[in-house]
């Protein structure tokens, strides 16, 4: 028998473990871990700088955020980053460049801050079109990753307009350390909403598809072309509600498209998975999944970072997702007043000068006025943060339509509503807050945030009641004879920026009845009659008298609120609503000396029956600030006693409502 050296047995050995490594490695066994790492709704909030308040704040910032993505990155081996739009607008930083416009080749300043990070690709959010589609053509320009976009067509091609998706290849390592190359899908997804939103902007220009409908035709293609997982990047929240086409908010729907393995979605600014979305149908809020699918949305302005870990298998000559786990990841820690991460310096030096001209950019004089206008109860009585906006608009409307004769001899109306009210009950320090004193575009901005234009429609009195019942709904029902404290405040299913006041008219809100509408202004009840003393110039309002009523393009042209829509459109001002308050409070500056807020109290809540209470107690939110204290102590009309301050820190108050003896 023929011996064999030791030499030869060791390098038989080690060729067989090799053999055997490689053979493991290219076998079905085959597991690799995959980090989907999302921001989204960051509206400009690049800077950890409140602009409105003019200082600095720990509690959103993409320069904040940028460390909790490199902590993201550093804790697995493989990772892609996406942005999930509303990017260019929604801040001061934002309006700034938008007024002084993109040079070419210029940079906008959140892609100066965003090309640090290495971004894997883009989706573009409703708010991106705010500015039209060449501002927005020259700012994706300075990104340095891709923009998809597959539900936008062109209007005359019937093309998409923008890409609609991306295939991008990888060198990932399994969990033994071998590199696989995975090919990653890239979808994305706006509202198609935006065609009445900025309408404007893109009546003629493009044409918009349903969300899933557009789905179903594209991820075949993109799975056909070789992608080994699909992302599908949805400006678009989450509703279990009945698909209907065209949904605004579609993530639900998109979950049941076929070879869709994780949906990083936004536009609803909440937190998902979170307490909000708990025992929905098909939703698992411990795995953060949507029909099985893996999904995440982290908040607004940087607030929190989404995360998606995907645990791959190559299975039968293809990758598969055998689990997955989502989670947001907060930059600061409510509950116990901290800061979780600092500044990246990297961003704070690449948008430094930016920050610097925003800065300045707000401290523009304006005007002075003689009282502190905040907006602690826009939600439970007559405001003058909400009552300033309505009367700069009737003041515009007026000037506009002299000499007119088809319209100057019309009774002028506005409606707007408190667009600062502690958010979605998510951010106890976001209320309209303007000083006495000297104003600067600061205070224009804070009273109305939006780049909204001015639209004037023609409505009928009709009209006018139907808007406040909808409006009314921000409202829950109360019951007369409960003896404890009830909820006023609808927060799950109604948005309080949906909360119309309509000034020139006077009337009063029943909140024992039950809703008519809901927040989409559909009847829900339709014998309930929440409005009621309406009246114009003292006398019950004539529902076939036409008005005209000041809005916003964003409510004009979305069809909800009786009256509404393009058919009933007599103006469309090219000036924004922002700029129309701030010219009133130079012009009441000038003429006056100074502007001198107030209210009129057109609006209250009605008196409710009671067989046997005197009256009625209800909660509310708003700030716990001792600002806020100190003026709900001097405003308030009703009775009204702080008693705790909730988890989110929010102030309660008990609010006392009178009653009136009910007939017997």
């Amino acid at each position: 028998m023929k011996a064999i050296r030791i030499d030869q047995l060791i390098n038989s050995s080690l060729m067989m473990s090799l053999l055997f490594v490689i053979q493991a490695c290219s076998s079905d066994d085959a597991v690799l871990h995959l980090r989907i790492i999302e921001t989204t709704d960051l509206h400009s909030n690049i800077m950890d700088f409140d602009y409105y308040k003019n200082r600095p704040t720990e509690k959103f910032g993409l320069v904040r955020t940028a460390s909790l993505i490199k902590q993201a990155r550093a804790e697995v081996i493989n990772s892609v980053l996406v942005d999930n739009g509303d990017l260019i607008q929604g801040s001061p930083l934002g309006d700034y460049i938008a007024d002084q416009g993109l040079e070419k080749q210029q940079v906008h300043p959140v892609y100066q801050a965003m090309n640090t990070l290495n971004y894997d690709v883009g989706n573009l959010g409703n708010h991106e079109f705010n500015y039209g589609l060449e501002f927005l053509q020259k700012a994706i320009a300075g990104a340095n990753f891709p923009y998809i976009n597959a539900n936008i067509l062109d209007y005359q091609t019937k093309q998409p307009y923008f890409t609609p998706y991306k295939i991008l290849s990888y060198d990932f390592k399994d969990q033994v350390g071998k590199s696989q190359s995975i090919k990653v899908g890239y979808i994305g997804f706006v509202p198609p909403q935006i065609l009445l939103w900025d309408r404007v902007n893109l009546e003629g220009k493009v044409l918009l598809q349903d969300i899933k409908k557009s789905a179903e035709f594209w991820v075949p293609k993109i799975k056909a072309e070789g992608a080994d997982i699909i992302i599908a990047i949805p400006h678009s929240g989450l509703s279990t509600d009945e698909y209907n086409n065209k949904a605004e908010n579609s993530v639900y729907y998109l979950s049941q498209v076929p070879d869709i393995n994780a949906i990083t979605f936004g536009h609803s600014h909440a937190l998902f998975p979170g307490k909000d979305f708990e025992d929905l149908k098909g939703i698992d809020n411990a795995t953060g999944q949507v029909n099985g699918v893996a999904a995440v949305m982290p908040g607004r302005w940087g607030s929190h970072l989404g995360v998606i870990d995907l645990k791959l298998k190559y299975l039968d000559d293809k990758w598969i997702v055998i689990s997955s786990q989502s989670e947001v990841r907060p930059i600061y820690d409510e509950m116990n007043n901290q800061s979780l991460v600092a500044a990246d310096k990297v961003i704070l030096a690449a948008v430094d000068d930016a920050h610097k001209n925003t800065k300045l950019f707000m401290t523009q004089p304006i005007g002075k006025s003689s009282e502190n206008i905040y907006s602690y109860l826009a939600l439970v009585q007559d405001d003058p943060s909400v009552e300033l906006v309505n009367l700069a608009q009737i003041d515009y409307v007026k000037q506009l339509i002299q000499g007119d004769p088809d319209l100057a001899d019309f009774a002028v109306l506005s409606a707007t509503a408190p667009f600062k009210t502690g958010g979605r009950k998510n951010d106890p320090s976001n209320f309209t807050e303007v000083e006495a004193g000297v104003l600067s575009f600061r205070n224009a901005a804070d009273l109305y945030p939006y780049p909204n234009t001015l639209v004037v429609l023609k409505i009928t009195g009709a009209d006018v009641k139907e808007w406040l019942e909808c409006s009314a709904g921000l409202f829950n029902q109360i019951d007369e004879e409960v003896d404890s404290a009830q909820a006023l405040i609808n927060w799950s299913g109604f948005r309080s920026y949906n909360f119309d006041v309509i000034e020139g008219v006077t009337y009063a809100i029943d909140i024992s009845q039950p809703a008519k509408y809901n927040e989409k202004c559909e009847l829900v009840n339709q014998s309930s009659n929440r409005i009621k003393q309406l009246s114009f110039k003292g006398k019950a309002i004539d529902p076939n008298q036409e008005f005209l009523i000041a809005t916003n393009n964003y409510r004009a042209y979305t069809g909800y609120f009786a009256g509404t829509g393009i058919d009933n459109v007599v103006i469309q001002s090219p000036d924004e609503n922002r700029t129309v308050v701030a010219n009133y409070i130079k012009k009441q500056t000038t003429e006056k000396g100074e502007l001198q807020p107030s209210v009129n109290e057109n609006w209250a809540f009605a008196a409710i029956q009671s067989h046997s209470r005197k009256h009625i107690t209800l909660l509310f939110e708003t700030s716990p600030s001792d600002k806020a204290t100190k003026f709900i102590s001097e405003k308030a009309i009703h009775p009204m006693e702080r008693v705790t301050t909730d988890d989110l820190g929010f102030a309660i108050y008990h609010l006392k409502l009178s009653t009136i003896p009910k007939p017997k």
